[in-house]
């Protein structure tokens, strides 16, 4: 069964890498707070089983979740790993024993991170790490040099293939680019989040692919009377609607919606197959102004 359509794929540019553009995040597999392990192993399993049955192949994880729990589970399901999948983690916090979020972006910190992912996902060289900056309210004007270079190093003895960056500015993204080639960058980004908008743009432009984080909201679901319109008009649930658009929004926007529900699974990665129209795309696009 492959229900996303064959030819929905993005290259960023200078990597091998033919990526569906519906992915998937494991953020929701852990137990409460994305901490602890999951309240049904077994449906969790069958999620990431059923993610790549479905033709998807990139998975978005972090060491972080759980922790050690999101990439447990990857490696008891999927290991050993299709040819095809791409695994992508990130690196830049840690979590402490009451469940919050610490960040720790320095060189020790980033190369411990990146050993405990090759560990809980058995791997050698992980595919993509995204360096995770910033703090919940969003990026921060920080140097990205000392720790991606951190990262650079580690890639140079082959246990990184490609460097991506989250939770960044495009002042950061243009000072990343004078030691590092990066090829993703994973954002807050969503029908009324949009402060991205031209950024998105210009890494279209340079071949590199914008992941949103929080594609339907996050923690404040996305609820609005002109989606709950345009679903009624598309036949089809505000939570497609809202990832569809994304997916019209750029043709480098990869979509990584996660669950730990196969119904919802299947819900989403129906959005791949849903075409608004312009009328409706200029109604969504509306949303934003509502929401300032």
């Amino acid at each position: 069964m492959n229900e996303l359509p064959s030819g929905d794929t993005y290259n960023p540019a200078g990597t091998s890498l033919n990526l569906k553009r519906m992915g998937y995040g494991t953020m929701q597999l852990p137990g409460p707070n994305v901490w602890g392990p999951p309240r049904d192993k077994d449906a969790a399993l069958a999620v990431l089983r059923e993610v790549v049955a479905l033709g998807a192949n990139h998975i978005d994880t972090a060491e972080f979740y759980g922790p050690g729990v999101a990439n447990s589970l990857i490696r008891e399901a999927l290991s050993p790993y299709p040819d095809n999948l791409t695994i992508v983690t990130k690196v830049g916090f840690i979590r402490d024993a009451s469940a919050g979020w610490i960040p720790d972006a320095t060189p020790d910190g980033l190369r411990r991170a990146v050993q405990d992912n090759l560990a809980s996902l058995g791997l050698e060289t992980l595919d993509v790490v995204n360096l995770r900056l910033g703090d919940a309210q969003g990026p921060n004007d920080r140097s990205v040099l000392e720790p991606l270079q951190a990262l650079v190093d580690l890639q140079s003895a082959g246990l990184i293939r490609h460097i991506g960056l989250s939770n960044i500015t495009p002042a950061q993204f243009a000072q990343a680019r004078t030691i590092a080639r990066i090829i993703c960058v994973q954002n807050q980004y969503n029908l009324v989040k949009r402060d991205d908008d031209d950024f998105i743009d210009a890494l279209a432009a340079d071949g590199v692919a914008y992941v949103p984080f929080f594609p339907l909201g996050g923690f404040s679901p996305l609820q609005s009377s002109i989606l709950s319109e345009v679903a009624a008009e598309a036949g089809a649930t505000p939570k497609q609607v809202a990832l569809a658009w994304l997916l019209q929004r750029a043709p480098n926007i990869l979509v990584i919606a996660g669950t730990s529900s196969l119904a919802h699974l299947h819900e989403n990665f129906a959005a791949a197959r849903l075409e608004l129209s312009t009328e409706q795309i200029a109604k969504l696009n509306g949303m934003a102004a509502h929401a300032g």
